[in-house]
């Protein structure tokens, strides 16, 4: 009986221990750059992502007036609120990118644990069913499959990497963070987003229209356009990120 007791404890102490060391796997924020262009002043990829919230009407109309193409990361919960701003990015198809964001905006995370706030997904199932959920509302507006994923926070564990990636996901990183999650003053914004250089990937947000971040998203971009960088889709470039998201 004695000997029973020992084994079960033993047997809980190593659960335990298994579990404390899957929480303390280290995550990981994947980089993502563009194939450099080939001539002229260079080119970058703008993605934004759309989480929850509303849209942004100072970036989408600048993005259309200036025709700047983007790729946006959308969720099930922004597309389900945000009808007209989807009619206006299917309505020009030359410039946007409707991606997948997850279902509900869930870090794919396959341990418990919280980053920036936010609770992640927690087991393998739950981290499939992010990314699925997210899969299939894109399919319901009547959008192309899509092929790139970005999870909430846009961290991972590395097994959730690997498990995105066999759904046939690659995996969207970036070079450069414009907008600090949208936390970012209009000034601060710009002057990361006119920094890009050719190859680089910028990320920013488009749910945040009371944000001082927006203004900068818009200024920023422009800046590039002054300086005769073009923009380009994640699809119409050759992508290449680091921890497998792309190989």
């Amino acid at each position: 009986m004695r000997l029973l007791l020992q084994r079960h404890l033993c047997m809980i102490a190593m659960s335990l221990a298994a579990l404390s060391s899957a929480q303390a796997a280290p995550l990981v924020e994947p980089t993502l750059h563009i194939k450099p262009a080939a001539s002229g002043a260079g080119h970058v990829a703008l993605t934004l992502d759309a989480c929850g919230g509303q849209t942004d009407t100072r970036i989408l109309s600048a993005l259309v007036e200036n025709k700047i193409p983007a790729t946006i990361f959308v969720t099930g919960i922004w597309l389900k609120r945000n009808a007209a701003a989807v009619e206006i990015m299917r309505a020009h198809r030359d410039l946007f990118e409707l991606e997948n964001h997850g279902g509900r905006h869930i870090p794919a995370v396959d341990t418990p644990r919280k980053i920036y706030g936010i609770r992640s997904a927690g087991s393998p199932d739950a981290v499939l069913a992010e990314v699925e959920s997210g899969a299939a509302a894109l399919a319901r507006t009547g959008e192309p499959a899509p092929k790139w994923f970005r999870g909430a926070t846009a961290e991972y564990s590395p097994s959730a990497i690997a498990m995105i990636r066999k759904l046939g996901f690659k995996i969207a990183g970036f070079s450069i963070n414009g907008d600090g999650g949208s936390l970012l003053g209009a000034k601060e914004t710009a002057k990361r987003i006119a920094a890009a250089k050719d190859g680089d990937v910028i990320i920013a947000h488009i749910n945040q229209p009371t944000h001082a971040a927006g203004e900068g998203v818009v200024q920023g971009l422009l800046a590039l356009k002054d300086k005769g960088m073009t923009f380009v889709r994640l699809d119409d470039a050759d992508g290449t990120g680091n921890h497998g998201t792309t190989d």
